[in-house]
């Protein structure tokens, strides 16, 4: 573990300097540990969950924090009395292969600190996505959206420095109550500019329109990614655009 947070220091370090833009950084011995960490110190810091460790720190979080549970399966264990780590480890096999079918074993699983995935450094990356956790909760539409830009700019930067295009763009936004909501479109053609990506995004989060609540994160990604062409044209008729 001091390696791999000191290796963690060593990019969050070389992001701030080549780019201006902080990091955070989640360091554990599984993929689902490391992931749950990496929320705990943002936007700026990291956090370990050490071998032995992983078990207790599940157990306290509330299951709409893990990664692989959505709202709706969130929902649905709180309905079954699974609001937290504890809850779902004390859940038979049986019983979450019953309420959630094959992911009931994935479940048993994480809830014990447990993740068997590999990882992979060299697989082909999918999507580019960039988000960011304000230091307090934004309100004022004019700020959501200008924050929505700054997380498309980050994306089509990537973008071009890989020579890649996309067809779907997702933006996701967590409220200061910690509930998360998502809005995506996908298009015959890919996003082929910065100025497009931010005008699907900035039309994405107004469908979210009046904010109830603050907002205490903006994501924006782009996925299903392929190579660049020189015939792809950077403009697209405005009426595309509705939602």
């Amino acid at each position: 573990m001091p390696t791999a947070s000191a290796t963690a220091e060593e990019i969050r370090a070389r992001i701030l300097e080549k780019t201006g833009l902080t990091a955070s950084a989640g360091i554990s011995y599984n993929k689902f540990l490391a992931k749950l960490a990496s929320e705990r110190r943002k936007p700026n810091g990291q956090f370990v969950v050490p071998p032995g460790r992983g078990e207790a720190f599940v157990e306290v979080l509330p299951v709409k924090r893990f990664h692989g549970v959505g709202p709706v399966t969130a929902e649905k264990m709180n309905r079954l009395g699974i609001e937290t780590g504890a809850d779902l480890k004390r859940q038979s096999l049986a019983f979450l292969q019953h309420h959630f079918g094959k992911s009931g074993a994935w479940y048993y699983g994480v809830a014990r600190g447990e993740d068997p995935r590999p990882v992979n450094p060299d697989r082909e990356r999918r999507s580019s996505g960039s988000e960011t956790t304000f230091a307090s909760d934004l309100v004022d539409p004019a700020a959501i959206e200008a924050g929505v830009d700054r997380m498309a700019d980050e994306v089509w930067a990537w973008c071009e420095k890989v020579a890649a295009l996309g067809r779907t763009v997702t933006v996701k936004v967590k409220w200061a109550n910690f509930q998360q909501s998502t809005r995506s479109r996908s298009f015959k053609e890919p996003v082929a500019s910065k100025v497009r990506l931010r005008e699907i995004a900035r039309l994405l989060v107004r469908s979210l329109y009046p904010p109830t609540r603050g907002v205490r994160l903006l994501g924006v990604t782009l996925s299903n990614l392929e190579k660049a062409s020189p015939g792809i044209p950077s403009w697209t008729p405005a009426g595309e655009l509705a939602l």
